[in-house]
């Protein structure tokens, strides 16, 4: 038996995603930027998939552009927004639990002579009060994720940059909205944020192909020069086939993100109840988070606990998949102590995950408890 609980990693390309690529690779293969009718077909696809996705996040094709995948999306977010609006405003303000790939655009900039002010959780969780309070007029910038992708936890992403907003209209504000959409009922406008970053590969598409949403009159610099693709904001010539795949799991998706949250919800409360039979594990992950992602420790290294689980056909893992095994610190941000962070591993639920699956993965869980013991 395979039970893969490593969503939060990757997800499984669906049929239509894994069907559109191949019909862009076998049949629509011409360079969108050609000025024949192959080029033509090929836009028209990246057109198609740039229309579902915006649709799906609220807004108008044109605010969609296609980079090769959220870390590329961060970085032209951050990069782009400074080096547009961060020539005089030199503050920046990110919460402390981002990914690697914000947190570290973030170090390089400090050492660049920015001043970067990172906003811990208080007991677990954030105020949005901390965040306004840092705002002023040299802020250029704000940058917080929707769901954090190690714990689960949602941040108040829209009570802040809305506050904010309302004070420092100057102020553009950053979403990495990774794990919520496709998950959570996301809109642009709701949100509240100037730029979004989403990928491909967290939704059910294929690797190596995100996207980056920019509010209609929101100005940022492209970090590439080149041939002026995506309305110079991202040169390179696209990726039809990964784009269309993205485009179509968006597509097969966008009706169901309700009932399969009610899903995971369910599945989320199945899990809880089980692992509150075994004494030595403890939930990391909030009440009110993400129901697709279940941080626990259980008083065993991490490492050892996951070649056990993987030995019985179970994969999981114990936090980022970019931080390859190392500990990002994020579980420290909210509240977890040393012992329980070293032995923490994250249950990431699927479209296709089911109880059965989570039933085995609690009963060798246990099993993996008592054997390591011994």
């Amino acid at each position: 038996m395979t039970v893969y609980l490593d969503n939060a990693s990757t997800t499984k390309p669906c049929k239509e995603s894994a069907e559109a690529v191949m019909l862009a690779l076998t049949e629509n293969y011409g360079n969108p930027s050609s000025l024949h009718k192959m080029g033509l077909n090929a836009q028209l696809a990246v057109d198609s998939a740039r229309k579902s996705i915006a649709t799906a996040l609220g807004c108008e094709a044109e605010c969609i552009y296609f980079t090769s995948g959220a870390t590329e999306s961060n970085n032209l977010a951050i990069r782009g927004a400074v080096s547009a609006h961060g020539r005089r405003n030199k503050k920046i303000i990110v919460s402390a639990v981002e990914h690697a790939s914000v947190s570290e655009t973030m170090d390089s900039l400090e050492n660049q002579g920015y001043e970067v002010v990172r906003i811990s959780p208080k007991n677990g969780v954030f105020d949005a009060g901390d965040f306004v309070r840092e705002a002023d007029e040299n802020t250029c910038l704000i940058s917080m994720m929707l769901v954090n992708n190690e714990t689960g936890h949602i941040l108040p992403v829209k009570e802040v940059f809305s506050a904010v907003k309302r004070r420092f209209p100057h102020i553009i504000t950053h979403c990495d909205c990774v794990q919520g959409f496709m998950k959570l009922l996301v809109k642009a406008s709701s949100l509240g944020a100037d730029l979004i970053s989403l990928s491909g590969h967290k939704i059910h598409a294929v690797k190596g192909v995100g996207a980056l949403y920019i509010k209609k009159g929101v100005r940022i610099n492209p970090i590439i020069s080149g041939g002026k693709q995506e309305k110079g904001i991202r040169s390179g010539t696209e990726s039809v086939p990964l784009i269309a795949g993205f485009g179509s799991a968006v597509e097969k998706l966008a009706s169901t993100i309700a009932q399969r949250y009610e899903r995971a919800y369910e599945l989320k409360a199945f899990l809880l109840d089980k692992l509150s039979g075994i004494e030595e594990v403890t939930v990391n992950s909030p009440a009110d988070g993400s129901p697709y992602i279940i941080n626990i420790s259980m008083q065993r290294r991490s490492e050892i606990m996951l070649h056990y689980l993987e030995q019985n056909g179970i994969y999981v893992s114990s936090g980022s998949a970019c931080s390859k095994g190392a500990q990002s610190g994020v579980l420290a941000q909210f509240g977890v102590n040393q012992k329980d962070s070293d032995s923490a591993l994250r249950v990431s639920i699927g479209c296709e995950t089911t109880e059965a699956e989570l039933e085995f993965f609690v009963e060798k869980l246990k099993e993996g408890i008592e054997n390591i013991r011994t």
